[in-house]
């Protein structure tokens, strides 16, 4: 399995720390709002990407953020007339929301900044400690020139930065490089108390911490958006690396940004306020899923109306084809079956292609149209290739991913009912149909076993 590694710029052979464990950690956004298309889409690529390592036999610890202290949080705030909490509560639950509604598979752990504030200030003290950040006036800034590495994740050297950016003069700073680690709060700010005064953090050092709390010192994969590899990313590793002694993160994975009707996504063109809820009250939650998972994370993909109608009549495609395997018999499949998934899983090794991999879904719909001997066994290869993209083709039927309780308790019952006629208990297997049939599911005994299905309304 070989990986996009931004750090190198080439793909690489994934090798983690730990045989057999991998550590993911992933930049979640600011919870000042309801997310939007370009939040939606890291949330996506990255989740499919974990489903896939799951799939691989490996133990994920995923981690995303929610950065719950920021301007945009406090200015909300002030507007509403609340408090800071009030603003960043609400809108966790509503990503949480979303996130369910796009099957993203819940984080092992989601770290509030608010609560890493202990880590923080012992990170910072470190860094200081040991060199490579100092206080000013309250302010403690990391200092650029203490880390030789700076700046080679985005590949941009520390003195072209000075002679091509337009950096605003601050005569505390020793370097006009030099970014905040550590700001005194303003004026009824919220702040916590810490050797440097009253204060809050800056950005970077957030993740830093966190990423180090819950996954090590050195964790396998850290992930997120192009637009966060400078300076976020940037300067999470010069902290990291220089507070820990160690390398920080041995892949690097960026997804490239959306554009909107072939536009770059922004706030000054108008077009940052896709929210995503209200393109899926439109096309569906799992065509927007199908459609972030339609091209390679690595590649900017374009929004339009026609482009989201256009994956959706793709998605119902592989829904009819599933729908044509209903109630067929529990046969071997053809040979060449084995195909198809040997397809998937070669296009998801290859820094986890899901565009290929969702072209090996269509080969395999194209193949089960074109031949008369369907089996249960193409019914569950359709379900299962899908569903470890997280991609939901049925939530209706005894296979479905969204509906496993469900699922469980048909099993159940129908083993209950199995036993219950080898032991000519006809009366017990009757009752177990009726409760069956009142939970709108049907049954259907075959000379290759028991088949069932939901009874559509």
């Amino acid at each position: 399995m070989k990986i996009y590694n931004t750090l190198t710029r080439k793909k690489e052979d994934f090798v983690p720390v730990n045989t057999g464990k991998v550590n993911m950690y992933v930049c979640g956004p600011t919870v000042y709002d309801l997310i939007h298309i370009g939040n939606a889409r890291p949330l996506v690529v990255f989740d499919a990407a974990r489903r896939y390592l799951e799939y691989k036999g490996y133990e994920v610890t995923f981690v995303s953020n929610f950065t719950d202290v920021d301007d945009k949080i406090i200015s909300k705030a002030n507007a509403e007339g609340v408090d800071m909490k009030t603003i960043s509560e609400r809108y966790i639950n509503e990503l949480l929301a979303d996130s369910k509604e796009l099957n993203v598979k819940p984080a092992t752990f989601y770290p509030r900044v608010t609560a890493e504030m202990d880590g923080i200030i012992k990170m910072t003290d470190t860094l200081i400690n040991n060199g490579f950040a100092y206080e000013k006036n309250g302010t403690v800034y990391f200092s650029v020139e203490s880390y030789e590495d700076y700046g080679k994740l985005s590949r941009r050297k520390q003195d072209d930065e000075e002679a091509g950016a337009r950096i605003e003069i601050n005569a505390d700073k020793r370097n006009p490089l030099d970014f905040v680690i550590w700001k005194p709060a303003k004026p009824g700010e919220p702040y916590w108390e810490s050797p440097w005064g009253n204060g809050r953090p800056g950005w970077h050092i957030e993740c830093s911490v966190m990423a180090k709390k819950y996954l090590g010192d050195t964790i396998d994969i850290h992930a997120g958006g192009d637009d966060l590899i400078f300076p976020h990313h940037e300067n999470e590793i010069a902290q990291s690396v220089c507070a820990n002694g160690c390398n920080f993160t041995k892949y690097w994975l960026h997804n490239a940004l959306i554009t909107i009707s072939d536009k770059k996504m922004s706030k000054s063109k108008g077009n940052f306020s896709y929210v995503v809820r209200n393109i899926a009250s439109e096309h569906g939650w799992d065509t927007v899923r199908f459609w972030l998972l339609s091209v390679h994370y690595r590649s900017p993909v374009n929004y339009s109306s026609e482009l989201l109608q256009a994956t959706k009549n793709g998605l119902e495609r592989i829904k009819n084809c599933l729908r044509s395997l209903e109630n067929v018999s529990q046969s071997l499949p053809p040979k060449e079956m084995a195909q198809f998934r040997a397809e998937f899983e070669a296009a998801m090794d290859n820094d986890f292609n899901t565009a290929n991999a969702i072209t090996a879904i269509f080969d395999l719909v194209k193949f089960i149209n074109s031949t008369n001997e369907k089996s249960e066994i193409m019914r569950k290869e359709l379900i299962d290739l899908c569903g470890i993209l997280g991609i939901s083709i049925t939530t209706d039927e005894h296979n479905s991913p969204l509906q496993p309780d469900f699922n469980t308790s048909v099993e159940k019952l129908l083993e209950k009912r199995r036993a219950a006629k080898e032991e000519k208990n006809w009366a017990e297997a009757d009752a177990i149909r009726a409760q069956l049939t009142e939970m709108g599911v049907v049954v259907k005994d075959t000379k290759d076993g028991v088949v069932w299905h939901v009874e559509k309304a």
